[in-house]
């Protein structure tokens, strides 16, 4: 039952982040990443630094009053569909 409850919710949270990559919480890339596997390499006051194995590409999230900044969004999102990386 929760793992329906959990893929809903990213679910959504996808369709948020498609429609206004403006309006993430920084907590929610944090999540987004974090399902799509990457893994937190560290980080320093409001940055998070996330890679995954067998992509070339590190992504940094900064956080900003509490949001993520947009291009940050659609660099995730870039990265999700150019690898085809699936939800669990």
């Amino acid at each position: 039952m929760q793992y329906y409850y959990i893929v809903s919710k990213i679910e959504k949270l996808l369709a948020k982040a498609n429609n206004n990559p403006d309006n993430i919480r920084f907590q929610e890339i944090c999540n987004l990443a974090e399902y799509f596997g990457f893994k937190l390499k560290g980080g320093r006051g409001s940055h998070k630094v996330y890679s995954r194995k067998g992509i070339k590409e590190i992504l940094t999230f900064q956080e900003v009053g509490g949001m993520a900044k947009p291009y940050q969004v659609k660099q995730l999102l870039n990265i999700i569909e150019q690898y085809k990386l699936e939800e669990r």
